[in-house]
């Protein structure tokens, strides 16, 4: 299927690594060009490198994404080296473990920061663009904003927020023909996710505990798939789709546990 991405210019926050690599290969094998905003320079020139190898094209910018003046920048130097921004996908996060009993208020805070905060601003500073060219923006979210972890009350608020701020935006930019939608994750393996499962005492087993709870094949959803669905979201056959959480979990969330 030809999705008709060629030379789509698509902001992806945290785009280097994990779920977001993941998206900008997809979206520059599809002929887009993906515009990697990180902070870890080594990390987003080597995601660069890579997609340019495989003979797409991509760029990117550094910076820190609780600093609204950083992210005000990213969106310039996208619009500055293109002329233009067609998609914005909001990916980068941290499931940081700021809890309830254990946290306070100011890491609750910096969680917010760190999660969802950046999400308005991306979308705030590419709005104008996108309305020019009735453009796309794509939420990623988890599972915790649905069925919690525990210890998580930061990374949970803000992923509750990322599904409201979909269908807020959804509504608030109908007039101008932007599609909005969020792509919920549950159990997808990055390096993000293997920190997380080396913080138990026995994470070999806790993995596989985990594994044998997702429905469908009992395997773990892998960033490529999740990126397909985004990738499918942002293009044109997708035209009719707005304000929707998608679940790219292999019914992980919302199937009956009992019959895993």
């Amino acid at each position: 299927m030809n999705l008709n991405l060629k030379d789509k210019v698509i902001v992806v926050t945290g785009g280097a690594k994990g779920i977001g690599n993941a998206i900008s290969n997809v979206l520059a094998a599809e002929g887009a060009i993906p515009f990697i905003v990180g902070r870890g320079r080594e990390a987003v020139l080597a995601a660069v490198k890579g997609i340019k190898e495989k003979g797409g094209n991509a760029s990117y910018a550094i910076a820190e994404l609780t600093d609204p003046e950083q992210c005000k920048a990213a969106i310039a130097a996208a619009v500055a080296e293109f002329g233009t921004v067609h998609g914005l996908v909001n990916n980068a996060g941290v499931n940081d473990g700021v809890g309830l009993e254990n946290g306070d208020a100011n890491k609750f805070i910096d969680s917010l920061k760190k999660n969802v905060v950046h999400y308005y601003l991306m979308a705030q500073e590419a709005l104008p663009f996108l309305k020019e060219n009735k453009g796309v923006i794509i939420n990623i979210g988890s599972k915790v904003s649905m069925t919690g972890q525990g210890g998580t009350s930061g990374y949970a608020a803000a992923c509750g927020g990322r599904n409201a701020l979909t269908l807020e935006w959804a509504a608030e930019l109908l007039p101008y023909s932007i599609r909005v939608n969020a792509v919920i994750v549950a159990e997808s393996f990055t390096p993000l996710y293997k920190r997380w499962i080396d913080t138990f005492p026995n994470p070999e087993e806790k993995f596989k505990s985990i594994v044998n709870k997702i429905p469908l094949e009992k395997r773990m959803t892998t960033p490529e798939e999740i990126a397909n669905t985004v990738t499918f979201l942002l293009s044109e056959k997708s035209s009719h789709t707005t304000g929707q959480l998608i679940y790219v979990d292999g019914g992980y969330t919302h199937l009956d546990r009992s019959i895993t």
